[in-house]
């Protein structure tokens, strides 16, 4: 994507009603307004919420909010030229229960409070391989804490990839840790009884990668205390 696109996205995004950008500021100094008051000042309702971190384009965020209108859902990543398409189609097809949110998802405990969320998506996060790149994997013990701390205390996670080595990775430390899998396969579609959220819902990564012959793996679980 040439630099002069990613500039006329950013500048839509700064339009888009359904588009919210703090400062890490602004997050870190709880200057945050949202913060707590997603239901009441955002989404003006009580519907669950449910967020996708490192969302992408939003693929998976717009489908599960089609899927389920009385939810509302919130796509966050860092990278708002990737999200903007997720954006102007929750407007044009006027999802009223869409959001974006650009923020690191490290700071993911300063944009909700307590208790505030009833789900989270993770979808083919970077599965950051190398050990010293430990710290910044999305299913790290420190992450875990952080989606504890807002999550309902029946909240669930869903973790979706084709990396083995993340499922792998993934699956070991809930065990290790005493967490509890509530389902857990290594290749959904070849697998019969597949959660229909998991494979009724494909992202044009995924695509490619299934033509591939790619397993894509899924996890879902809760944190425990």
């Amino acid at each position: 994507m040439g630099s002069k696109n990613k500039l006329k996205r950013f500048n839509e995004n700064e339009t888009f009603k359904n588009v919210v950008q703090p400062t890490r500021e602004e997050l870190v100094n709880k200057e945050f307004a949202l913060k707590g008051q997603w239901s009441r000042d955002f989404f003006k309702n009580n519907n669950p919420i449910v967020l996708e971190l490192g969302c992408g384009k939003g693929e998976y965020t717009t489908a599960l909010a089609k899927k389920y209108p009385n939810k509302n859902f919130i796509g966050i990543d860092i990278k708002g030229a990737r999200f903007w398409r997720g954006a102007k189609t929750a407007l044009e097809e006027n999802m009223p229960n869409v959001g974006f949110l650009r923020t690191q998802i490290e700071l993911i405990d300063h944009a909700f409070a307590t208790h505030e969320v009833d789900e989270i998506w993770i979808t083919f996060p970077d599965p950051q391989i190398k050990y010293k790149r430990t710290k910044h994997r999305m299913t790290n013990s420190e992450f875990l804490s952080r989606y504890k701390t807002i999550l309902k205390p029946e909240g669930v996670v869903n973790l979706k990839t084709d990396s083995e080595f993340m499922h792998g990775y993934t699956l070991g430390l809930l065990h290790g840790a005493g967490h509890e899998v509530l389902y857990a396969n290594h290749n959904v579609y070849k697998q019969e009884g597949s959660p229909e959220d998991v494979t009724s819902i494909q992202t044009f990564y995924e695509g490619q990668y299934l033509e591939q012959n790619k397993p894509i793996t899924y996890i879902r679980f809760k944190i425990k205390d």
